[in-house]
């Protein structure tokens, strides 16, 4: 039998959840509870690397200015502070723990990507990075007593006067239903990239810790900020498939239909733009083509350079007939990283007691509008570290919040006006979300959104196994989503409005949405 009280619950089991369980192992015992396998999870598929002030002549103050440009008025700087300060050591732990980061001439080798001023990107296989992180983290919790229950989906939060005390969950193999008991739940569940019909995200990334953190009474933040990779494989036949921005940092060119760059015409950083221009100036390009793809081109570089930095996605492109040292690949934009999340201070802690959330399933604002390459990875290693210390009483009181720079609200009733309600299905959801909240979005669309959305998640009956509580979660998140796009009126980072398309000094504020507000 299966012990059921634990000192720390993680839900997921990515970076963040098992960086986190390593961390708490030494002070308790520990649950990770994933709903797949453990290596199931967007870690593994992170081409880029992750970016810390390493190098000569860099330094935490140059990679925070950074972070701060590419977050567009919207980041916390204090908690940016934090991650380019700590992120460094976080680095050396992970190289202490054998994570075989690339070297030259006995160095760790650093690339730069978009809107880094130096090159700070650490990678391991080439672009493989995320890959070789997970599997190292995952070969040391299986020598140690963390317990771990794979194909175990979380339903259910348990917060009783304020404070989380247990999670329910499901066991999809078996069907079989528990409850654990824990002093600290810990929500590290990742992303939410299948709300969209083209993603880089695995199938896992459904957001189910936003949802069952929201639904457990937490605030959620930021959740209008969706960043959308500029450049994924768009080849019939083939899947959504990332091809990293280390390949822009290394020199490729974006190019149009006619095979001509353009990003000059955009950005003055041209192809080292940030994500969110990048990503506009595709979709205006394939609009322009009638929806021709756009091409990424590093046919220019020596093959063997290409293929010793790139061999995954020299490889994969190769196994469907392109060879990316001698023509350009067909890319277009698909949906990445989600800034918003559950809201944490700069220890990991929410509004609940007890209750952390850790990786890219929270929000620090350190990412603001629009998170800088290869931070994420980064964000992860900082704050489990701190959220384990804060469990420990050894951090400082936590603040109260001032409600005077934030938009608070909650999700509203929206009543469909029209006769017809689409039906629903997951390929519905999915081709709503990318066509009305995804690169480029006006109210109009939004409100129509929100209203059917509504509508799908009231005829929706109670979730029974995996793929019912799945589909209950991405809809509660498109909502999320949907609502928090529609109160910011102005364009800011990933967040485009046409019919706001200005960004404005009013709208330097996030919006907070929470169940509270529905009793105000």
């Amino acid at each position: 039998m299966t012990n059921t009280d634990y000192d720390y619950i993680i839900i997921g089991s990515g970076i963040a959840g098992l960086n986190t369980a390593l961390l708490a192992r030494e002070h308790g015992s520990v649950l990770i509870i994933t709903k797949g396998k453990i290596d199931d999870c967007n870690t593994r598929y992170a081409q880029g690397g992750i970016a810390a002030a390493v190098g000569p002549g860099d330094s935490p103050t140059l990679h925070m200015r950074d972070t701060l440009t590419a977050g567009a008025g919207l980041c916390d700087q204090e908690a940016v502070d934090v991650l380019t300060r700590e992120g460094p050591q976080r680095v050396a732990n992970l190289i202490q723990w054998g994570v075989p980061f690339d070297t030259s001439e006995g160095k760790v080798s650093l690339g730069r990507e978009g809107a880094h001023s130096m090159p700070r990107i650490l990678h391991a296989g080439g672009d493989a990075t995320g890959q070789h992180i997970e599997v190292t983290l995952t070969d040391l919790v299986a020598k140690t007593n963390v317990t771990v229950l794979e194909y175990t989906l979380a339903t259910r939060l348990v917060v009783e006067a304020g404070e989380a005390q247990a999670v329910e969950t499901l066991n999809s193999a078996t069907g079989e239903c528990q409850t654990f008991t824990g002093k600290f739940v810990v929500v590290a569940t990742g992303g939410a990239g299948q709300l969209y019909r083209y993603t880089t995200n695995p199938e896992v990334a459904t957001g189910d810790g936003v949802a069952l953190a929201y639904l457990g009474g937490a605030e959620v933040m930021d959740m209008e900020f969706y960043q959308f990779h500029p450049t994924a494989l768009w080849l019939d036949g083939a899947p959504t498939f990332l091809l990293s921005e280390a390949m822009r940092g290394e020199g490729a060119i974006l190019r149009d239909v006619n095979l001509n760059p353009f990003m000059a015409n955009y950005h003055p950083m041209a192809d080292l733009a940030p994500r969110d221009v990048v990503s506009r100036a595709l979709a205006i390009e394939m609009e322009k083509a009638n929806g021709a793809a756009v091409y990424l081109d590093i046919s220019h570089l020596p093959a063997d350079t290409v293929q010793s930095r790139f061999p995954t996605i020299y490889n994969f492109c190769l196994s469907y007939g392109l060879d990316i040292t001698k023509d350009p690949v067909p890319v277009a934009p698909a949906a990445h990283y989600m800034m918003g999340g559950v809201r944490i201070d700069t220890w990991g802690r929410t509004n609940i007691k007890g209750l952390y959330a850790c990786g890219e399933a929270s929000c620090s604002a350190v990412h603001g509008a629009n998170r800088l390459a290869s931070n994420s990875l980064l964000d992860t290693l900082v704050f489990a570290q701190r959220l384990v210390a804060s469990s420990l009483g050894k951090a400082p009181e936590q603040a109260q919040d001032s409600r005077d720079h934030n938009v608070y609200a909650s999700l509203k009733p929206r009543e469909l006006v029209c006769a017809n309600m689409p039906s629903f299905s997951r390929e519905a959801f999915q081709d709503l979300m990318w066509r009305n909240v995804g690169i480029n979005r006006r109210g109009s669309r939004l409100l129509l959104t929100a209203r059917i959305l509504n509508a799908w998640e009231r005829a929706m009956p109670d979730p029974i196994n995996r793929e019912d509580y799945e589909l209950r979660n991405m809809v509660l998140l498109g909502r999320l989503m949907v609502e928090a796009a529609l109160l910011r009126q102005e364009s800011r980072g990933s967040h485009f409005r046409e019919d706001f398309p200005e960004t404005s000094p009013e709208w330097e504020k996030h919006v907070v949405l929470s169940q509270e507000e529905n009793s105000q």
